[in-house]
Protein backbone atom coordinates (compact mmCIF):
# COMPACT_ATOMS: atom_id res chain seq x y z
CA UNK A 1 0.00 0.00 0.00
CA UNK A 2 1.03 3.47 -0.86
CA UNK A 3 -1.31 5.35 1.64
CA UNK A 4 -1.32 5.07 5.34
CA UNK A 5 -3.92 5.65 7.73
CA UNK A 6 -1.98 6.73 10.94
CA UNK A 7 -3.46 9.85 12.50
CA UNK A 8 -0.22 12.56 11.74
CA UNK A 9 -1.71 15.03 14.33
CA UNK A 10 -0.53 15.93 16.95
CA UNK A 11 -2.63 18.89 18.81
CA UNK A 12 -1.27 18.01 21.99
CA UNK A 13 1.96 19.04 20.84
CA UNK A 14 1.00 22.69 20.05
CA UNK A 15 0.83 24.59 23.01
CA UNK A 16 4.15 23.45 24.37
CA UNK A 17 5.83 24.33 20.92
CA UNK A 18 4.20 27.26 20.41
CA UNK A 19 5.57 28.19 24.08
CA UNK A 20 9.22 27.13 22.34
CA UNK A 21 8.56 29.60 20.07
CA UNK A 22 7.14 32.74 21.86
CA UNK A 23 10.48 32.54 24.12
CA UNK A 24 12.98 32.07 21.36
CA UNK A 25 10.98 35.15 19.61
CA UNK A 26 11.37 37.21 23.21
CA UNK A 27 15.24 36.10 23.48
CA UNK A 28 15.71 38.42 19.66
CA UNK A 29 13.03 40.71 20.41
CA UNK A 30 10.58 39.24 17.86
CA UNK A 31 6.90 40.67 18.03
CA UNK A 32 5.98 38.01 15.64
CA UNK A 33 6.64 35.31 13.36
CA UNK A 34 5.80 33.53 10.15
CA UNK A 35 5.28 29.86 9.18
CA UNK A 36 4.81 28.64 5.76
CA UNK A 37 3.77 25.45 4.84
CA UNK A 38 6.35 25.51 2.48
CA UNK A 39 10.05 24.47 1.76
CA UNK A 40 12.30 26.57 0.00
CA UNK A 41 10.52 24.69 -3.32
CA UNK A 42 7.40 26.33 -2.91
CA UNK A 43 5.82 23.14 -3.82
CA UNK A 44 2.11 22.50 -2.47
CA UNK A 45 3.73 19.13 -1.08
CA UNK A 46 6.74 19.45 1.14
CA UNK A 47 8.44 16.27 2.52
CA UNK A 48 8.53 15.23 6.06
CA UNK A 49 11.51 17.33 7.40
CA UNK A 50 9.85 20.58 6.32
CA UNK A 51 6.53 20.14 7.71
CA UNK A 52 6.83 23.14 9.79
CA UNK A 53 3.43 23.63 10.14
CA UNK A 54 2.15 20.77 10.63
CA UNK A 55 4.44 19.92 13.80
CA UNK A 56 3.74 23.27 15.26
CA UNK A 57 -0.15 23.66 15.27
CA UNK A 58 -1.21 19.88 14.33
CA UNK A 59 -3.12 21.17 11.06
CA UNK A 60 -1.90 18.79 8.20
CA UNK A 61 -3.59 19.77 5.39
CA UNK A 62 -2.02 20.89 1.76
CA UNK A 63 -2.71 24.95 2.26
CA UNK A 64 -2.56 27.36 5.08
CA UNK A 65 0.30 29.40 7.00
CA UNK A 66 0.44 30.66 10.66
CA UNK A 67 1.60 33.64 12.40
CA UNK A 68 2.52 33.86 16.22
CA UNK A 69 2.60 36.63 18.23
CA UNK A 70 3.74 37.36 21.39
CA UNK A 71 -0.48 36.85 22.61
CA UNK A 72 -2.08 34.97 19.53
CA UNK A 73 -1.24 32.05 17.33
CA UNK A 74 -3.43 32.58 13.84
CA UNK A 75 -3.30 29.51 11.50
CA UNK A 76 -4.79 31.10 8.04
CA UNK A 77 -6.87 28.39 6.17
CA UNK A 78 -9.23 28.60 3.01
CA UNK A 79 -12.61 27.34 2.78
CA UNK A 80 -11.61 23.62 1.81
CA UNK A 81 -10.20 23.10 5.42
CA UNK A 82 -12.38 25.00 7.67
CA UNK A 83 -13.94 21.95 9.32
CA UNK A 84 -10.82 19.96 9.44
CA UNK A 85 -8.30 22.87 11.43
CA UNK A 86 -10.54 22.73 14.30
CA UNK A 87 -10.23 19.22 14.70
CA UNK A 88 -6.97 19.52 14.00
CA UNK A 89 -5.41 22.21 16.72
CA UNK A 90 -5.88 22.96 19.83
CA UNK A 91 -8.16 25.87 19.95
CA UNK A 92 -7.48 27.46 23.13
CA UNK A 93 -3.79 28.03 21.99
CA UNK A 94 -4.65 28.72 18.28
CA UNK A 95 -6.94 30.70 16.74
CA UNK A 96 -7.97 29.64 12.77
CA UNK A 97 -8.65 32.20 10.72
CA UNK A 98 -10.82 32.40 7.29
CA UNK A 99 -8.28 32.87 4.47
CA UNK A 100 -8.49 35.15 2.00
CA UNK A 101 -11.23 36.74 3.83
CA UNK A 102 -8.66 37.91 6.09
CA UNK A 103 -5.51 38.93 4.89
CA UNK A 104 -2.24 38.22 6.70
CA UNK A 105 -1.99 42.01 6.59
CA UNK A 106 -4.84 43.32 7.75
CA UNK A 107 -4.44 40.68 10.77
CA UNK A 108 -1.37 42.16 11.49
CA UNK A 109 -2.47 45.16 11.56
CA UNK A 110 -4.57 45.01 14.56
CA UNK A 111 -2.81 42.39 16.15
CA UNK A 112 0.59 43.55 16.56
CA UNK A 113 1.64 47.29 18.13
CA UNK A 114 2.87 50.20 15.55
CA UNK A 115 6.43 49.50 15.12
CA UNK A 116 6.14 45.46 15.56
CA UNK A 117 9.30 43.34 13.88
CA UNK A 118 7.87 40.18 12.32
CA UNK A 119 10.62 37.27 11.85
CA UNK A 120 10.39 35.11 8.53
CA UNK A 121 12.75 32.83 6.88
CA UNK A 122 13.99 34.28 3.95
CA UNK A 123 14.48 30.71 2.05
CA UNK A 124 10.72 29.73 2.84
CA UNK A 125 8.76 32.71 1.42
CA UNK A 126 8.88 34.45 -2.16
CA UNK A 127 10.42 37.88 -2.65
CA UNK A 128 6.41 38.31 -4.25
CA UNK A 129 4.87 37.65 -0.91
CA UNK A 130 7.15 39.86 1.22
CA UNK A 131 7.42 42.55 -1.10
CA UNK A 132 3.22 43.15 -1.04
CA UNK A 133 3.45 42.78 2.65
CA UNK A 134 6.21 45.35 2.91
CA UNK A 135 3.67 47.91 0.82
CA UNK A 136 0.81 47.23 2.68
CA UNK A 137 2.04 47.43 5.94
CA UNK A 138 4.48 50.28 5.76
CA UNK A 139 2.30 52.94 7.03
CA UNK A 140 1.83 50.82 9.62
CA UNK A 141 5.47 50.94 11.25
CA UNK A 142 5.61 46.41 10.74
CA UNK A 143 9.09 46.01 10.23
CA UNK A 144 10.01 42.47 8.44
CA UNK A 145 12.82 41.09 9.22
CA UNK A 146 15.28 37.69 7.56
CA UNK A 147 16.36 35.65 10.56
CA UNK A 148 17.30 31.82 10.44
CA UNK A 149 14.49 29.33 10.88
CA UNK A 150 13.34 29.33 14.49
CA UNK A 151 11.19 26.07 13.95
CA UNK A 152 14.41 23.94 13.07
CA UNK A 153 16.07 25.77 16.32
CA UNK A 154 13.44 23.90 18.72
CA UNK A 155 12.56 21.05 16.47
CA UNK A 156 14.45 17.63 17.91
CA UNK A 157 14.70 14.54 16.04
CA UNK A 158 13.78 16.53 12.85
CA UNK A 159 13.41 14.10 9.94
CA UNK A 160 16.35 14.12 7.63
CA UNK A 161 16.51 15.03 3.68
CA UNK A 162 14.87 12.82 1.59
CA UNK A 163 17.47 10.82 -0.68
CA UNK A 164 14.91 9.64 -3.24
CA UNK A 165 16.85 7.86 -6.51
CA UNK A 166 16.05 10.34 -9.91
CA UNK A 167 15.33 8.22 -13.01
CA UNK A 168 15.25 9.12 -16.97
CA UNK A 169 11.88 9.78 -17.88
CA UNK A 170 11.97 8.24 -21.30
CA UNK A 171 12.00 10.85 -24.77
CA UNK A 172 9.45 9.19 -26.42
CA UNK A 173 7.02 9.78 -23.32
CA UNK A 174 8.63 13.33 -22.98
CA UNK A 175 7.97 14.07 -26.88
CA UNK A 176 10.84 16.19 -27.02
CA UNK A 177 15.13 15.92 -25.53
CA UNK A 178 16.32 17.76 -22.73
CA UNK A 179 18.48 19.20 -25.16
CA UNK A 180 16.06 20.41 -27.58
CA UNK A 181 14.20 22.07 -24.70
CA UNK A 182 17.02 23.80 -22.96
CA UNK A 183 18.04 24.99 -26.44
CA UNK A 184 14.64 26.17 -27.44
CA UNK A 185 14.11 28.12 -23.87
CA UNK A 186 17.72 29.31 -23.54
CA UNK A 187 17.18 31.45 -27.04
CA UNK A 188 14.16 33.03 -25.67
CA UNK A 189 16.64 34.01 -22.57
CA UNK A 190 19.23 35.27 -24.85
CA UNK A 191 16.73 37.33 -27.47
CA UNK A 192 16.23 38.77 -23.48
CA UNK A 193 19.57 39.79 -22.95
CA UNK A 194 19.65 37.55 -19.99
CA UNK A 195 22.50 35.25 -19.18
CA UNK A 196 20.10 32.73 -17.49
CA UNK A 197 17.48 32.01 -15.38
CA UNK A 198 17.43 30.37 -11.99
CA UNK A 199 14.85 27.89 -11.49
CA UNK A 200 13.78 26.55 -8.13
CA UNK A 201 10.58 24.28 -9.11
CA UNK A 202 11.15 20.73 -8.93
CA UNK A 203 8.62 20.12 -11.32
CA UNK A 204 9.92 22.61 -13.82
CA UNK A 205 13.36 21.00 -13.59
CA UNK A 206 12.40 17.65 -14.07
CA UNK A 207 10.56 18.66 -17.07
CA UNK A 208 13.03 20.71 -18.23
CA UNK A 209 15.65 17.56 -17.66
CA UNK A 210 13.23 14.96 -18.79
CA UNK A 211 14.01 13.07 -15.22
CA UNK A 212 11.69 12.25 -12.62
CA UNK A 213 12.48 11.74 -8.92
CA UNK A 214 11.26 10.15 -5.67
CA UNK A 215 11.80 13.04 -2.63
CA UNK A 216 8.38 13.38 -2.13
CA UNK A 217 5.34 11.06 -1.52
CA UNK A 218 2.82 10.57 -4.79
CA UNK A 219 4.68 14.00 -6.75
CA UNK A 220 7.64 11.99 -8.80
CA UNK A 221 10.28 14.81 -8.34
CA UNK A 222 13.61 15.56 -6.77
CA UNK A 223 14.69 18.47 -4.78
CA UNK A 224 16.70 20.71 -7.39
CA UNK A 225 17.50 23.96 -7.81
CA UNK A 226 18.63 24.88 -11.45
CA UNK A 227 19.90 27.57 -13.05
CA UNK A 228 18.81 27.23 -17.18
CA UNK A 229 22.16 29.13 -18.92
CA UNK A 230 21.82 31.78 -22.60
CA UNK A 231 24.25 28.84 -23.94
CA UNK A 232 21.66 25.79 -23.45
CA UNK A 233 23.71 24.60 -20.55
CA UNK A 234 22.67 23.91 -16.79
CA UNK A 235 23.68 24.28 -13.52
CA UNK A 236 21.99 21.43 -11.59
CA UNK A 237 21.94 21.73 -7.66
CA UNK A 238 21.09 18.43 -5.93
CA UNK A 239 22.65 15.74 -3.90
CA UNK A 240 24.51 13.56 -5.75
CA UNK A 241 23.84 10.75 -4.53
CA UNK A 242 20.49 10.57 -6.13
CA UNK A 243 22.03 10.45 -9.41
CA UNK A 244 23.30 7.13 -10.56
CA UNK A 245 25.46 6.24 -14.03
CA UNK A 246 22.24 5.80 -16.10
CA UNK A 247 20.83 9.26 -14.95
CA UNK A 248 24.71 11.14 -15.64
CA UNK A 249 24.81 9.40 -18.92
CA UNK A 250 21.23 10.93 -19.92
CA UNK A 251 22.12 14.45 -18.36
CA UNK A 252 25.58 14.56 -20.47
CA UNK A 253 28.25 17.05 -20.28
CA UNK A 254 26.10 20.31 -20.73
CA UNK A 255 24.31 19.37 -17.39
CA UNK A 256 26.29 20.57 -14.43
CA UNK A 257 26.17 18.98 -11.60
CA UNK A 258 26.81 20.76 -8.04
CA UNK A 259 26.21 20.49 -4.52
CA UNK A 260 22.31 20.71 -3.48
CA UNK A 261 22.88 23.68 -0.85
CA UNK A 262 25.44 25.82 -2.80
CA UNK A 263 22.78 27.17 -4.86
CA UNK A 264 22.74 31.20 -3.61
CA UNK A 265 26.30 31.16 -3.45
CA UNK A 266 26.72 29.93 -6.94
CA UNK A 267 24.70 32.65 -8.64
CA UNK A 268 26.45 35.63 -7.22
CA UNK A 269 29.48 34.19 -9.22
CA UNK A 270 27.11 33.91 -12.27
CA UNK A 271 27.23 36.13 -15.07
CA UNK A 272 24.74 38.93 -14.90
CA UNK A 273 21.70 39.86 -15.32
CA UNK A 274 20.22 36.45 -14.15
CA UNK A 275 16.38 35.71 -14.14
CA UNK A 276 14.89 34.77 -10.57
CA UNK A 277 10.59 34.71 -10.59
CA UNK A 278 9.71 36.35 -7.70
CA UNK A 279 6.63 33.87 -7.21
CA UNK A 280 8.39 30.98 -6.73
CA UNK A 281 11.76 31.48 -5.95
CA UNK A 282 13.30 32.01 -2.79
CA UNK A 283 13.31 35.27 -0.81
CA UNK A 284 16.51 34.78 -0.21
CA UNK A 285 18.23 34.79 -3.32
CA UNK A 286 16.88 37.79 -4.75
CA UNK A 287 18.05 39.39 -1.08
CA UNK A 288 21.28 37.80 -1.74
CA UNK A 289 21.77 39.06 -5.36
CA UNK A 290 21.12 42.36 -4.01
CA UNK A 291 23.49 42.28 -1.24
CA UNK A 292 26.23 41.38 -3.32
CA UNK A 293 24.97 44.15 -5.94
CA UNK A 294 24.49 41.44 -8.49
CA UNK A 295 22.29 42.91 -11.24
CA UNK A 296 19.37 40.29 -12.13
CA UNK A 297 15.75 41.10 -13.76
CA UNK A 298 12.36 39.61 -12.14
CA UNK A 299 10.73 37.23 -14.45
CA UNK A 300 8.28 33.99 -14.88
CA UNK A 301 10.26 31.07 -14.92
CA UNK A 302 11.05 29.65 -18.26
CA UNK A 303 9.42 26.54 -17.90
CA UNK A 304 6.08 27.38 -16.92
CA UNK A 305 4.11 27.54 -19.93
CA UNK A 306 6.06 25.22 -22.00
CA UNK A 307 5.62 22.60 -19.48
CA UNK A 308 1.79 23.49 -18.99
CA UNK A 309 1.03 22.98 -22.77
CA UNK A 310 1.51 19.27 -23.40
CA UNK A 311 2.77 17.88 -26.48
CA UNK A 312 1.07 15.67 -28.94
CA UNK A 313 3.39 12.46 -27.23
CA UNK A 314 2.68 13.67 -23.74
CA UNK A 315 -0.90 14.21 -24.25
CA UNK A 316 -1.26 10.71 -26.10
CA UNK A 317 0.43 9.32 -22.84
CA UNK A 318 -1.81 10.86 -20.65
CA UNK A 319 -5.11 9.38 -22.92
CA UNK A 320 -3.45 5.83 -22.36
CA UNK A 321 -2.79 6.18 -18.71
CA UNK A 322 -6.77 7.65 -18.24
CA UNK A 323 -7.99 4.89 -20.30
CA UNK A 324 -6.08 2.03 -17.95
CA UNK A 325 -7.39 4.51 -14.83
CA UNK A 326 -10.81 4.36 -16.27
CA UNK A 327 -10.68 0.31 -16.58
CA UNK A 328 -9.49 0.30 -13.15
CA UNK A 329 -12.37 2.56 -11.73
CA UNK A 330 -14.99 0.43 -13.22
CA UNK A 331 -13.79 -3.08 -11.72
CA UNK A 332 -13.97 -1.07 -8.90
CA UNK A 333 -17.45 0.46 -9.10
CA UNK A 334 -19.11 -3.30 -10.23
CA UNK A 335 -17.50 -4.52 -7.37
CA UNK A 336 -18.61 -1.66 -5.05
CA UNK A 337 -22.05 -1.91 -6.24
CA UNK A 338 -22.44 -5.01 -4.85
CA UNK A 339 -21.48 -4.41 -1.29
CA UNK A 340 -24.09 -3.88 1.43
CA UNK A 341 -24.50 -0.89 3.45
CA UNK A 342 -22.89 -1.07 6.54
CA UNK A 343 -20.19 -4.29 5.49
CA UNK A 344 -17.41 -1.36 3.82
CA UNK A 345 -15.39 1.44 6.05
CA UNK A 346 -13.63 4.16 4.23
CA UNK A 347 -10.42 2.31 4.47
CA UNK A 348 -11.76 -0.73 3.24
CA UNK A 349 -12.46 1.19 0.10
CA UNK A 350 -9.16 2.98 -0.23
CA UNK A 351 -7.29 -0.05 -0.06
CA UNK A 352 -9.58 -1.92 -2.58
CA UNK A 353 -9.12 0.48 -5.15
CA UNK A 354 -5.33 1.25 -4.45
CA UNK A 355 -5.66 -3.22 -4.56
CA UNK A 356 -7.23 -3.26 -8.18
CA UNK A 357 -4.94 0.44 -9.75
CA UNK A 358 -1.86 -1.60 -8.03
CA UNK A 359 -2.89 -4.61 -10.30
CA UNK A 360 -2.66 -2.98 -13.48
CA UNK A 361 1.62 -3.54 -12.85
CA UNK A 362 2.07 0.25 -13.84
CA UNK A 363 1.10 2.15 -11.02
CA UNK A 364 4.12 3.75 -9.79
CA UNK A 365 2.59 5.81 -6.41
CA UNK A 366 -1.03 7.20 -6.50
CA UNK A 367 -1.24 10.37 -7.49
CA UNK A 368 -2.83 11.95 -4.11
CA UNK A 369 -4.05 10.29 -0.73
CA UNK A 370 -7.35 8.76 -1.81
CA UNK A 371 -10.15 11.14 -0.22
CA UNK A 372 -13.19 8.39 0.62
CA UNK A 373 -15.80 11.04 2.99
CA UNK A 374 -18.73 9.38 3.57
CA UNK A 375 -21.96 10.99 5.26
CA UNK A 376 -20.53 14.04 7.11
CA UNK A 377 -16.83 13.33 5.90
CA UNK A 378 -17.76 13.76 2.48
CA UNK A 379 -18.36 17.51 3.46
CA UNK A 380 -14.66 18.02 4.09
CA UNK A 381 -13.33 18.69 0.36
CA UNK A 382 -9.78 17.72 1.74
CA UNK A 383 -11.18 14.80 3.81
CA UNK A 384 -7.61 12.48 4.70
CA UNK A 385 -9.20 9.13 6.91
CA UNK A 386 -6.87 7.46 9.73
CA UNK A 387 -7.42 4.78 11.18
CA UNK A 388 -9.55 7.04 14.14
CA UNK A 389 -11.91 8.58 11.68
CA UNK A 390 -12.43 5.77 9.69
CA UNK A 391 -16.17 5.03 9.26
CA UNK A 392 -18.70 2.70 8.20
CA UNK A 393 -20.49 3.48 4.77
CA UNK A 394 -24.09 3.43 6.34
CA UNK A 395 -27.33 3.25 4.11
CA UNK A 396 -28.18 6.55 2.63
CA UNK A 397 -24.52 8.19 2.50
CA UNK A 398 -23.47 9.48 0.00
CA UNK A 399 -19.29 8.69 -0.71
CA UNK A 400 -17.14 11.26 -2.10
CA UNK A 401 -14.27 9.39 -3.84
CA UNK A 402 -11.16 11.15 -5.19
CA UNK A 403 -8.65 9.72 -6.23
CA UNK A 404 -5.32 9.25 -9.23
CA UNK A 405 -2.72 7.23 -10.32
CA UNK A 406 1.06 8.19 -11.05
CA UNK A 407 1.86 6.16 -14.00
CA UNK A 408 5.18 6.51 -15.81
CA UNK A 409 2.89 7.58 -19.10
CA UNK A 410 0.71 9.88 -17.28
CA UNK A 411 -1.14 11.48 -13.68
CA UNK A 412 -4.50 10.93 -13.50
CA UNK A 413 -6.85 12.26 -10.91
CA UNK A 414 -10.61 11.44 -11.02
CA UNK A 415 -13.93 12.20 -8.50
CA UNK A 416 -17.26 10.24 -8.47
CA UNK A 417 -19.86 10.58 -5.78
CA UNK A 418 -21.73 7.55 -5.02
CA UNK A 419 -24.65 6.31 -3.26
CA UNK A 420 -24.62 3.58 -0.24
CA UNK A 421 -28.67 2.45 -1.01
CA UNK A 422 -31.32 5.20 -1.66
CA UNK A 423 -30.23 8.75 -0.79
CA UNK A 424 -32.94 12.08 -0.04
CA UNK A 425 -34.01 14.09 -2.53
CA UNK A 426 -31.91 17.11 -1.45
CA UNK A 427 -28.78 14.77 -2.22
CA UNK A 428 -29.93 13.89 -5.29
CA UNK A 429 -30.93 17.27 -6.33
CA UNK A 430 -27.88 19.05 -5.37
CA UNK A 431 -25.82 16.12 -7.37
CA UNK A 432 -27.77 17.37 -10.37
CA UNK A 433 -26.98 20.91 -10.37
CA UNK A 434 -23.21 19.94 -9.71
CA UNK A 435 -23.20 17.53 -12.80
CA UNK A 436 -24.86 20.10 -14.64
CA UNK A 437 -21.91 22.66 -13.80
CA UNK A 438 -19.56 20.39 -14.67
CA UNK A 439 -21.71 19.49 -18.19
CA UNK A 440 -21.68 23.25 -18.95
CA UNK A 441 -17.94 23.47 -18.36
CA UNK A 442 -17.40 19.96 -20.59
CA UNK A 443 -19.40 21.56 -23.37
CA UNK A 444 -17.60 25.13 -23.41
CA UNK A 445 -16.30 26.91 -26.96
CA UNK A 446 -14.56 30.36 -25.89
CA UNK A 447 -12.20 32.58 -27.66
CA UNK A 448 -8.24 32.80 -27.11
CA UNK A 449 -7.62 34.73 -24.32
CA UNK A 450 -9.93 33.74 -21.82
CA UNK A 451 -8.90 32.86 -18.12
CA UNK A 452 -9.98 30.56 -15.59
CA UNK A 453 -11.36 33.79 -13.94
CA UNK A 454 -13.96 34.14 -16.88
CA UNK A 455 -14.95 30.38 -17.12
CA UNK A 456 -15.43 29.67 -13.39
CA UNK A 457 -18.71 31.13 -12.98
CA UNK A 458 -20.20 29.10 -15.58
CA UNK A 459 -19.63 26.01 -13.45
CA UNK A 460 -21.35 27.37 -10.43
CA UNK A 461 -24.21 28.85 -12.05
CA UNK A 462 -26.99 26.27 -11.36
CA UNK A 463 -25.56 26.01 -7.81
CA UNK A 464 -25.82 29.89 -7.50
CA UNK A 465 -29.77 29.69 -8.51
CA UNK A 466 -30.71 27.59 -5.64
CA UNK A 467 -28.18 29.87 -3.24
CA UNK A 468 -25.78 27.19 -3.69
CA UNK A 469 -22.14 26.85 -3.48
CA UNK A 470 -18.21 25.73 -2.91
CA UNK A 471 -15.34 27.22 -1.73
CA UNK A 472 -12.44 26.38 -3.65
CA UNK A 473 -11.68 26.67 -7.04
CA UNK A 474 -13.63 24.46 -10.20
CA UNK A 475 -10.29 23.05 -11.45
CA UNK A 476 -5.87 23.19 -11.07
CA UNK A 477 -3.81 22.30 -13.67
CA UNK A 478 -2.30 18.85 -13.96
CA UNK A 479 1.38 17.36 -15.50
CA UNK A 480 2.40 14.18 -17.31
CA UNK A 481 4.37 12.05 -14.80
CA UNK A 482 4.68 14.61 -12.36
CA UNK A 483 2.97 16.72 -9.96
CA UNK A 484 -1.06 16.21 -9.98
CA UNK A 485 -1.89 20.23 -8.73
CA UNK A 486 0.31 22.34 -11.19
CA UNK A 487 0.59 25.54 -12.31
CA UNK A 488 -0.16 28.12 -13.91
CA UNK A 489 -3.40 27.67 -15.37
CA UNK A 490 -6.47 27.50 -13.10
CA UNK A 491 -10.50 27.42 -13.67
CA UNK A 492 -10.57 29.27 -10.63
CA UNK A 493 -12.19 33.11 -10.26
CA UNK A 494 -8.25 33.85 -9.20
CA UNK A 495 -6.75 33.08 -11.86
CA UNK A 496 -5.94 35.36 -14.94
CA UNK A 497 -3.67 32.79 -16.73
CA UNK A 498 -5.20 32.22 -20.35
CA UNK A 499 -5.92 29.12 -21.55
CA UNK A 500 -3.37 27.60 -24.28
CA UNK A 501 -4.09 24.45 -26.36
CA UNK A 502 -2.35 21.12 -24.77
CA UNK A 503 -3.11 22.48 -21.13
CA UNK A 504 -4.20 19.98 -19.01
CA UNK A 505 -7.59 20.96 -16.38
CA UNK A 506 -9.71 19.68 -13.91
CA UNK A 507 -13.50 19.88 -14.00
CA UNK A 508 -14.73 19.18 -10.45
CA UNK A 509 -17.64 21.23 -9.09
CA UNK A 510 -18.74 20.60 -5.58
CA UNK A 511 -21.03 20.93 -2.86
CA UNK A 512 -20.48 20.73 0.87
CA UNK A 513 -23.64 20.59 3.82
CA UNK A 514 -21.30 20.64 6.69
CA UNK A 515 -22.04 17.60 9.76
CA UNK A 516 -24.33 16.10 6.55
CA UNK A 517 -23.08 14.95 3.09
CA UNK A 518 -20.55 16.29 0.23
CA UNK A 519 -20.82 16.45 -3.33
CA UNK A 520 -17.95 16.34 -6.23
CA UNK A 521 -18.04 15.29 -9.85
CA UNK A 522 -14.53 15.15 -11.47
CA UNK A 523 -13.16 14.53 -14.65
CA UNK A 524 -9.93 15.77 -16.35
CA UNK A 525 -9.74 18.01 -19.52
CA UNK A 526 -7.34 18.98 -22.13
CA UNK A 527 -7.47 22.60 -24.09
CA UNK A 528 -7.75 21.62 -27.72
CA UNK A 529 -8.27 23.60 -30.69
CA UNK A 530 -11.96 24.09 -31.98
CA UNK A 531 -13.15 22.83 -35.32
CA UNK A 532 -15.48 25.61 -36.98
CA UNK A 533 -19.06 25.14 -36.42
CA UNK A 534 -21.09 25.00 -40.02
CA UNK A 535 -23.47 28.03 -38.91
CA UNK A 536 -20.70 29.75 -37.21
CA UNK A 537 -18.78 33.03 -38.58
CA UNK A 538 -15.96 33.17 -36.35
CA UNK A 539 -13.00 30.97 -35.85
CA UNK A 540 -10.33 30.72 -33.30
CA UNK A 541 -12.50 29.07 -30.53
CA UNK A 542 -11.01 27.06 -28.00
CA UNK A 543 -13.01 23.94 -26.42
CA UNK A 544 -12.60 21.36 -23.61
CA UNK A 545 -11.86 17.33 -24.86
CA UNK A 546 -12.57 14.63 -21.84
CA UNK A 547 -9.60 12.63 -20.50
CA UNK A 548 -11.84 10.39 -18.29
CA UNK A 549 -14.15 7.54 -19.25
CA UNK A 550 -15.97 6.51 -16.20
CA UNK A 551 -19.88 6.39 -15.85
CA UNK A 552 -21.54 9.23 -13.32
CA UNK A 553 -24.20 7.48 -11.51
CA UNK A 554 -27.48 7.95 -12.77
CA UNK A 555 -29.86 6.88 -9.45
CA UNK A 556 -28.05 10.43 -7.90
CA UNK A 557 -29.49 12.49 -11.13
CA UNK A 558 -32.74 14.23 -10.89
CA UNK A 559 -33.78 13.54 -14.61
CA UNK A 560 -36.50 16.30 -14.52
CA UNK A 561 -34.27 18.76 -13.93
CA UNK A 562 -31.93 17.88 -17.13
CA UNK A 563 -32.24 19.96 -20.08
CA UNK A 564 -32.71 17.81 -23.97
CA UNK A 565 -28.90 19.26 -24.65
CA UNK A 566 -27.39 18.00 -20.92
CA UNK A 567 -29.15 14.57 -21.23
CA UNK A 568 -27.59 13.98 -24.89
CA UNK A 569 -24.25 15.07 -23.45
CA UNK A 570 -24.08 12.37 -20.47
CA UNK A 571 -25.44 10.14 -22.68
CA UNK A 572 -22.75 10.41 -25.80
CA UNK A 573 -20.24 10.56 -22.64
CA UNK A 574 -21.59 7.01 -21.47
CA UNK A 575 -21.67 5.75 -24.75
CA UNK A 576 -18.15 6.86 -25.12
CA UNK A 577 -17.46 4.70 -21.49
CA UNK A 578 -18.98 1.84 -23.13
CA UNK A 579 -16.81 1.68 -26.37
CA UNK A 580 -13.57 2.91 -24.96
CA UNK A 581 -13.66 0.56 -22.04
CA UNK A 582 -15.77 -2.10 -22.23
CA UNK A 583 -13.18 -3.91 -24.06
CA UNK A 584 -10.27 -3.51 -21.27
CA UNK A 585 -12.58 -4.97 -18.55
CA UNK A 586 -13.45 -8.84 -17.40
CA UNK A 587 -17.24 -10.02 -17.76
CA UNK A 588 -18.38 -9.09 -14.55
CA UNK A 589 -17.70 -5.39 -14.77
CA UNK A 590 -18.20 -5.07 -18.53
CA UNK A 591 -21.99 -6.15 -18.11
CA UNK A 592 -22.16 -3.98 -14.61
CA UNK A 593 -20.45 -0.78 -17.29
CA UNK A 594 -23.21 -2.14 -19.90
CA UNK A 595 -26.04 -1.57 -17.41
CA UNK A 596 -25.07 1.63 -15.87
CA UNK A 597 -24.34 3.61 -18.97
CA UNK A 598 -27.93 3.30 -20.68
CA UNK A 599 -29.17 5.91 -22.25
CA UNK A 600 -31.89 8.09 -19.37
Amino acid sequence: MFQTFQDKSSPEQGPPRLAAIRKAMADIGLDGYLIPRADAHQGEYVPANDERLAWVTGFTGSAGFAAITRDVAGVFVDGRYRVQVRAQVDTDHFTPIDWPETSLADWLRTTLPSGGTVGYNPMLHTAGELEKLRSTLAADGIIFQARDDMIDQIWPNRFPAPQGAVSVQPDTLAGETHASKRARLAQSLARAGQTGAAITLPDSICWLLNIRGADIPRNPVALAFAVLHADARVTLFIDAQKLDDTVIAHLGPDVDIRPYDSFVEATLSMPTPLRVDKSSAPAQLGEQLNAHARPFIWGDDPCILPKACKNPAEIAGTRTAHLRDAAVMCEFLAWFDDQAPGTLSEIDVITRLEGERAATGKLLDISFETIAGSGPHGALPHYRVSEASNRTLQAGDLLVLDSGGQYRDGTTDITRTLPVGPVGQDERAAFTRVLQGMIAISRLRWPSGLAGRDLDAIARYPLWLADQDYAHGTGHGVGTYLCVHEGPQRLSRVSDVPFLPGMIISNEPGYYREGHFGIRIENLLVVTRGDPLPEGDQTGKLCFETLNFVPIDRRLIDTQRLTPDETAWLNTYHAECRSKISPLLGPTASAWLHRVTAPL
